[in-house]
Formats: C-alpha cells, structure tokens, sequence
C-alpha cells in the first residue's frame, strides 16, 4: 500500500501494545570531546578482540531509558512503533526517524535503542521514533518500505512539520531511508529535512570492487562476521526475484531528484565503500546536497558497536554540526 494512499485515507489506527514503560535509569548519554585513541596497527587489533567477543556472544547490550526519558512501543496501524521522549526538549520542533540496519534480516535490538537516545541528543530532537519494520526473508520488498512510509505518514498526520524531520538510516535502514524519500517524491508528499545514512546499504550487487577487497579489512561485516557477511554476499532475500540493479532495491541505479541534504558517513575499510561513494557521485549528478566523510580504518557501522572510539566521537560530532547548519532551533 502507497503512503500516500494510507495517508490520505484517514485511515491510521494506533494502538498501545502491552509492556509500554517509562524507564528510569542513567543520566543520558552527552556527546564527549574525544574518545579511545589507537595507531593504525593498535586500532585494528582493538577492533578485531571487540568484534571476536561479540561474535562469540560476550558482548551485550542492555537497554534502559536515560533518566526521566519516555520510552514506550506501540503499532500504527499494525506497523510496531518505539519510541522515546526526550524530557530536556519538551519544546524542541525537531523529531528523528530512525530506520535500523541488519540486511532486512536483523530485528530492532537495544543496540539500536541506545543509538537512538545518541540520535535524539545529538539533534536536540524531543523524540525519536523507531519503526520495527517486517523482516526477510518472510517479508519480502515492498514490506519494510511499506512500514516506513506508514510511520512517516503518521507523523505528518500528528502535525509534526517534515522540516524539522531528521531520517537515520545505518546499513540496511540507509537503503530504506534513500527509497522512503523517492517514494515520498512519487507520492507528492513532503520530504524529511535531511537524512543521515551509515555505512548505507546502496545497492544489492555484490560486484563492486570493495566488496573484494575489504573482505578481510572490514572487521564487523566482512568474512569473520559469520551472519551478516553470507547474507550481504548472495542474493538478498528481500528482494525476491527484483533484478538486483533494480532501482527499489539499488537506489544509486535511482533517480534522486528533489530528495533533501544528505550526510553519508563510512568507514575506509567497510565493504560498502565503494557503494557510498557511488551514491555520492549519484546525488551529485542529480544536483542534491550531499555530503560524504570516510573514516579512516574504520569497518561497517563502526559508531553503533563501539561508540567509544575516537573515530565514533568525530562522526557524532558531524552529525551535529550537519543538523545544526540545515535546521534552526
């Protein structure tokens, strides 16, 4: 169903699912000067015993929401819904979207949850909501686009203005985030102030020369991760049988006209390099407002699994100084 089909409709149900809370717990995160500084050789062993311990299950995260924060789940219309509320910008117009990463075949985890609390300070946001969209390879496309573009439009519906709408999308979510937006273009409907896209996702072709070549460098989701990497090195099942190039699974095949500014940032050694600096050379020939960072020696979504390296440090920091130059509070 098209959003702007269900928007128009009127038709929106939300409903409070069992088990809504408001958590108190920890001061909430602040973003700090620096973080955990290593040379080249050092960093990449640092990487590499962290992500080993991960794997192997000795590495978790726990969520509780910060202190005072609103954390609760919900459906609209049947899509499920979490959100938290940010107690210090009770008046803040901006609200963050947050469409998580995991190849469509990874849930919304606390790791995202604890992301999200980092994307609402980071943008002075009052809220953010994260959309649990259908999985693959049960959910087939258009399903997780389909659920994105449900949530967006219940925000519209709740009067939130699309100007002060911040659209995070890391990995997988990068990918949905890019789609969102075209179809929001196709539908007539408003675009979102800006999407910030980690390590996106860009196309579902295996043949671009990084996926070779940072196989091994790309600590996180190159050949040690033993889920992630056989899942984005075949055939993905979200697509069903769309030809991979196909512009609704490739958004660097798309066309990208109108859709708003964006901050692409990647690591030097992902296996999506080279997809983000194809998205960036598609944005700019479609005359958007892009802007790409790579960071040095960093693998796949390095700021959500170790938050604490310098490198994450930086990047949180362009998110801010990005946000703040296109909004005003």
């Amino acid at each position: 169903m098209k959003l702007g089909k269900i928007f128009a409709a009127g038709m929106l149900s939300l409903s409070l699912l069992t088990g809504s809370v408001t958590t108190f717990a920890a001061p909430a995160w602040k973003l700090p000067a620096s973080g955990k500084t290593f040379s080249d050789d050092a960093k990449q062993a640092y990487v590499a015993d962290y992500m080993d311990k991960f794997f192997h299950g000795q590495i978790k995260m726990t969520f509780a929401a910060p202190d005072k924060w609103t954390y609760e789940k919900f459906t609209v219309n049947g899509v499920k819904v979490e959100r938290l509320i940010n107690p210090k910008q009770k008046k803040s117009p901006r609200v963050a979207l947050q469409l998580h990463g995991g190849g469509y075949i990874g849930a919304l985890s606390d790791w995202y949850r604890d992301f999200a609390v980092k994307q609402a300070v980071l943008t002075d946001a009052r809220e953010v909501w994260m959309v649990d969209y259908r999985l693959a390879p049960e959910n087939l496309y258009p399903a997780a686009l389909d659920d994105a573009a449900t949530v967006y439009a219940e925000l519209l519906r709740r009067k939130v203005d699309p100007k002060n709408l911040i659209v995070f999308g890391d990995s997988a979510g990068g990918n949905l985030a890019i789609e969102l937006s075209i179809r929001l273009r196709e539908e007539n409907l408003p675009q979102p102030a800006m999407l910030i896209l980690a390590s996106p996702w860009t196309t579902f072709e295996t043949d671009l020369p990084s996926r070779t070549a940072n196989a091994e460098r790309d600590l996180i989701l190159g050949v040690k991760n033993p889920v992630m990497y056989p899942a984005v090195s075949s055939t993905p099942s979200y697509g069903g049988q769309i030809p991979l190039n196909d512009p609704r699974l490739s958004p660097i095949y798309a066309d990208l006209t109108g859709l708003p500014p964006m901050l692409i940032q990647i690591g030097g050694y992902e296996l999506f390099v080279d997809e983000g600096i194809e998205l960036l050379r598609k944005a700019t020939a479609d005359e958007l407002n892009v802007t790409l960072s790579v960071y040095r020696g960093m693998s796949h979504d390095f700021a959500l699994l170790m938050p604490d390296l310098d490198d994450s440090i930086k990047s949180f920091a362009e998110i801010k100084s990005f946000v703040n130059l296109h909004l005003t509070k």
